[in-house]
């Protein structure tokens, strides 16, 4: 999997607009209104990633969800990364 270049970054998430670039992943953090809802959502991502077989990094506490995404075999953002992004949701 070839890594995005930083032109195709930039324009991946210009369509991207609730993700950022942080420590070179793509990051997101989702607010919710309980636990239940948090571990809701977590559930649905586990499932998008596990069918593409692309698995985010991320951390929960509570009601806060943070993702982060990168291909770590290819030591950075991909294409499977915008992906998964769009899937999650912009």
């Amino acid at each position: 999997m070839k890594l995005l270049a930083p032109s195709e970054l930039d324009a991946a998430l210009r369509t991207l607009p609730h993700w950022s670039l942080r420590t070179d992943k793509l990051f997101r953090e989702l607010v919710f209104a309980d636990f239940a809802a948090a571990f809701s959502e977590m559930t649905r991502i586990a499932l998008l990633a596990e069918a593409r077989q692309h698995h985010p990094e991320w951390w929960n506490s509570y009601r806060t969800l943070r993702v982060w995404l990168t291909t770590h075999d290819a030591g950075g953002i991909t294409e499977k990364d915008i992906e998964l992004a769009h899937a999650i949701g912009a």
